[in-house]
């Protein structure tokens, strides 16, 4: 198996050099840069792009969020995981950066096991396959027929618009998956920036409306976005 290239933005040279030191003894192919700007250079010109980027928030000249946007924002690029490792700690600080699109958040003082852990996690997670545009899936009396972009309860129709459909079945695809408002976004818009985070939520109230009883499926993760229950 090819060793997983991982892509640290860090401006401090100490901390850089102990994130790199303990991947590289894991076995991770790493690179390195000390600011926002460098980094979208990388990432813009290299023919391989990163498996896994480890962002600083708090940069010379771009800061973490900016990056972590132009990185979710493109397409060729948005399959890309973040995770933010910075001294910024507020809840405000967590809650907009998994809003922006990051996959994790950590915040410094940090342990370099706790951090490879989490990088197990999310590179775990890319066995999860999302479920395929001809599938068929079924939660009790509750069927999804992404082929024939159709859901059935109880064997009754359930007329949906194209973006709920969208947002049942990105859920539904990965039950127990947390969804922020931005994932979601991106899902159902692409590059289409019309569709917000209120509008989300507004989605959301539809849906559940629409779904009747299964409407208790799709929890609400508080201060960060969406789930269907696993």
């Amino acid at each position: 198996m090819a060793k997983k290239n991982i892509l640290i933005v860090e401006d401090e040279e100490d901390i850089f050099e102990l994130i790199r030191y303990n991947l590289a003894k894991e076995g991770y192919e790493v690179n390195g840069v000390f600011s926002g700007e460098e980094a979208l250079k990388v990432i813009k010109t290299r023919n391989i792009l990163p498996d896994l980027v480890i962002l600083d928030l708090m940069l010379p000249d771009l800061d973490g969020f900016e990056v972590c946007k132009v990185i979710k924002n493109n397409v060729l690029t948005q399959h890309i995981p973040i995770i933010m490792l910075t001294a910024k700690g507020e809840e405000v600080d967590i809650v907009t950066g998994l809003e922006v699109g990051a996959d994790d958040y950590i915040t410094k003082p940090f342990s370099p096991k706790v951090l490879i852990a989490r990088i197990r996690t999310i590179f775990r997670r890319e066995l999860i396959k999302p479920a395929k545009e001809d599938s068929i899936m079924e939660i009790d009396d509750l069927i999804i027929n992404s082929g024939k972009h159709e859901v059935l309860i109880k064997d009754k129709s359930i007329k949906l618009t194209n973006n709920e459909f969208m947002t049942l079945c990105l859920l539904a695809g990965q039950r127990g998956w947390v969804f922020t408002r931005y994932q979601i976004i991106n899902a159902i818009s692409g590059d289409c920036h019309n569709v917000t985070d209120r509008s989300i939520d507004v989605l959301i109230v539809g849906l559940r409306k629409k779904l009747g009883s299964y409407s208790d499926y799709i929890e609400t993760v508080h201060g960060v976005g969406y789930r269907f229950k696993g």
